[in-house]
């Protein structure tokens, strides 16, 4: 088990400087023209993936990283860049973390790759949980999953929203109900291959922030896949199922792990380093305009309350830094989040960009509102970590229950 350290190692921090690198001279240069198209930024992606950065082979490296600290490093790196660019080319992982955490060795071989692609013939994939009625909910969900035993199928109908890369997708990893009396415990994940009849894209959403992300409905019509589609195998869920029965007949509260909920405790310190990213940026754009703007014959950082407000925003970044990267440490390390510091992290991190980057516009005024700064778009950016992946009210919630020794559902 690798010791807790602030300190990163030569190699780490040869590659975060590559990683600042890229985001500084190819990422911020482009961020203004995608949130204005509201596209995905196939070019920026690419580029990504010519150097190394959109690639399955750097997000083991860093997944695997033994302090822990490799994904959030990088997160930081790329969401200083921009958040919606950054989100276009991290948003697969999701995708692949819930492989990771869920499936076979067979099926993370075999379906990871083509989440991605190759520089020449880049792809994405999406990772489809929440619905129009079970967002924070999850126990409400509809999606449908049913097993057809003579041709070894499951049939999959329902709705998805909020999917990042939904319906642009190469692969859909999709989180449906197999047995609606378990609540939670009766989800399971499956891999939707590449151009399967029945999935099509619905409404794509138009957003207030990380526009240059890919937002979309997916819906799901008869959707059959194979049975070794279905993450972890057949039997891994019967025996999970037949617990989760047992413990319902008895009255128990076994705390059972679905799928989707695995894939989010996985990725919540990883949303928080994101947030950490832009409140960064906004930060620092604040600081050099408040050295550099000059009011009443003298910069305005020597006015006591601008000076505050800039140490109070460097205070909270890197409390938040150090909060995301402890729970990233502890997970790869395997201890247990006894005090939800997953969530612990997520959520002092997303506060933390939504407060940093409304001083940022303040500290720069009227040019803080305007487009010609980007303190307005890192604004607008930052609303989506109180938001998804769990809202901050959630996580709150999450913190609360796991402080009070009660399940989680």
């Amino acid at each position: 088990m690798a010791e807790f350290t602030m300190e990163l190692s030569d190699e780490q921090k040869e590659v975060r400087d590559w990683l600042h690198g890229f985001a500084a001279d190819v990422i911020r240069p482009a961020a203004a023209e995608w949130d204005e198209r509201e596209e995905t930024p196939w070019p920026v992606i690419q580029e990504a993936a010519k150097v190394g950065i959109y690639s399955l082979d750097f997000y083991a490296q860093q997944y695997f990283d033994s302090t822990g600290l490799g994904i959030p490093m990088a997160m930081e790196e790329l969401f200083w860049g921009d958040a919606g660019i950054a989100l276009s080319i991290v948003g697969t992982g999701l995708a692949a973390v819930g492989v990771l955490a869920n499936g076979t060795e067979e099926q993370i071989g075999t379906w990871i790759p083509q989440m991605y692609g190759d520089a020449n013939d880049v792809k994405v994939a999406a990772f489809c949980s929440s619905e129009p009625d079970a967002g924070s909910d999850v126990a409400s969900m509809r999606t449908r999953a049913v097993y057809d035993e003579a041709k070894d199928e499951w049939v999959l109908n329902g709705t998805k929203t909020w999917a990042t890369n939904g319906g642009i997708a190469n692969v859909h990893v999709v989180v449906a109900v197999v047995d609606a009396e378990l609540g939670s415990k009766g989800h399971a994940s499956f891999i939707v291959p590449p151009a399967t009849p029945g999935l099509s894209q619905g409404q794509k959403f138009k957003k207030h922030g990380i526009r240059a992300s890919h937002t979309a409905e997916v819906v799901l019509d008869n959707v059959r896949v194979p049975g070794s589609c279905l993450l972890g195998g057949k039997e891994k869920l019967d025996a999970r199922l037949a617990r989760a029965r047992e413990k319902a007949k008895q009255g128990g509260g076994e705390r059972v792990k679905n799928a989707a909920m695995a894939t989010f405790e996985a990725s919540r310190p990883a949303v928080g380093a994101m947030a950490v990213g832009t409140a960064r940026a906004a930060y620092e754009v604040a600081l050099e305009y408040a050295q550099t703007r000059e009011q009443f014959g003298r910069p305005i950082i020597d006015n006591q309350g601008v000076a505050f407000q800039l140490a109070d925003m460097r205070t909270s970044i890197d409390a938040a830094r150090l909060l995301v990267w402890r729970a990233s440490w502890m997970a790869i390390n395997g201890k247990p989040f006894t005090a939800a510091e997953g969530s612990m992290s997520k959520l002092f991190a997303s506060e933390t960009a939504k407060k940093v980057t409304a001083q940022a516009v303040q500290i720069l005024g009227g040019n803080g509102y305007t487009r010609e700064y980007p303190v307005e778009r890192m604004h607008r950016d930052s609303a989506i970590y109180t938001i998804f992946e769990g809202t901050s009210e959630i996580q709150r919630l999450v913190i609360a229950r796991t402080l009070a020794g009660m399940p989680i559902r």
